[in-house]
């Protein structure tokens, strides 16, 4: 089959030919309708050798979503035939987290050795997918794969920082989005659709602003050196009661802080290496700053009803698997509006 593959480091996306997955015991195969492309595949492959953690070569694509293929000796609870979409943070499934299908925060996945599918396990960008165990499956059913393959990854790790913030959503509240592409454009649908908070949104470009404004930001502000100030002024100088930073880097992260209000909660959901400053007057009384990721399972649920509700839509781009390494270069160039999706199968 065709895989996408990242194959030395510092080496680019390749289109490889692999042996096809067998499905053993328990796992189960899935022919691969759609998988997603995201700018956490870019950071892995920018670690040096130490850092990664895993073997290379590896297939890409921690969003994917297939039809079922093949069952494995002993898998119950879903058919072939079956559209589906995979669950990426894989853990034990029998520790303390796993328990609460909070697998995101399994408390064994290192000492065993578990890696999610395409950041460390072989992912999605291929003709086939062999998924671990069925309850890392959800029904997609009547929903569109290609539309709501990024909803695993780029709906689920908004909507699970944006769901422990919801308390301080409150009527009158503001909510700050730093980053409105990939993840930070679904972020404002979920705002939206959620809470009664004004939506400011953050970005370095105006087209990125204008998809903000499409989805239902109530105010765009550009993302440079007067944008704290900005968004001050815009809050009556008393700040937000939430902000999400779905970059992460230095000079975000730095604004991220600057933008809180009292009692604020900050979500660093971007891992571009900035690091918040704390402290007794560096940042508001009682604020918080939280670095979550991915979600549950409970969660990727909850966000796959809010589609088929119509309240989210993911603004896509889409690739043949051929396609996929120039799919990673506008990513890294910052070309693409919204996501990325590749059809391995066409």
């Amino acid at each position: 089959m065709k895989a996408v593959q990242y194959r030395e480091v510092g080496g680019a996306p390749e289109v490889v030919t692999v042996p096809d997955p067998v499905v053993g015991p328990g796992q189960v195969l899935l022919k691969v309708t759609a998988a997603g492309v995201c700018h956490s595949d870019i950071a892995v492959m920018s670690w040096p050798a130490e850092q990664l953690g895993f073997p290379l070569p590896l297939t890409l694509g921690h969003e994917g979503a297939g039809v079922v293929e093949a069952l494995g000796d002993g898998v119950e609870g879903v058919a072939i035939g079956e559209s589906v979409a995979v669950y990426g943070p894989w853990g034990c499934g029998t520790c303390l987290m796993c328990a609460q299908g909070k697998e995101n925060y399994c408390l064994r996945a290192d000492e065993l050795g578990i890696r999610p599918p395409g950041l460390g396990a072989p992912g999605a960008i291929a003709e086939y997918l062999l998924v671990d165990n069925a309850r890392h499956l959800v029904p997609l059913g009547d929903l569109d794969p290609l539309r709501n393959v990024p909803l695993t990854d780029a709906g689920l790790t908004p909507y699970h920082a944006i769901k422990g913030a919801l308390p301080k959503l409150v009527p009158g509240s503001a909510a700050v989005v730093i980053g409105t592409g990939g993840l930070g454009h679904v972020a404002i649908q979920i705002l939206r659709a959620l809470s009664p908070a004004r939506v400011i949104a953050l970005d370095v470009s105006e087209d990125k602003l204008e998809l903000a404004r499409t989805v239902g930001a109530h105010e765009t502000v550009l993302s440079d050196e007067r944008a704290t100030a900005r968004v001050r002024e815009l809050t009556g100088g008393l700040g937000a009661q939430a902000v999400f930073d779905f970059v992460g880097a230095p000079p975000t992260v730095a604004t991220a802080t600057g933008v809180a209000g009292v009692e604020a909660d900050v979500l660093i959901v971007g891992i571009g290496g900035g690091v918040a400053q704390l402290g007794f007057g560096v940042v508001p009384y009682d604020a918080s700053v939280r670095a979550p990721y991915w979600g549950s399972r409970a969660e990727l649920i909850e966000v796959l009803e809010l589609a088929r509700a119509g309240v989210v839509d993911v603004h896509v781009e889409t690739y043949s698997i051929d396609e996929a390494p120039e799919a990673y270069e506008r990513l890294h160039a910052g070309r693409v509006n919204g996501r990325a999706v590749i059809l391995p199968n066409g």
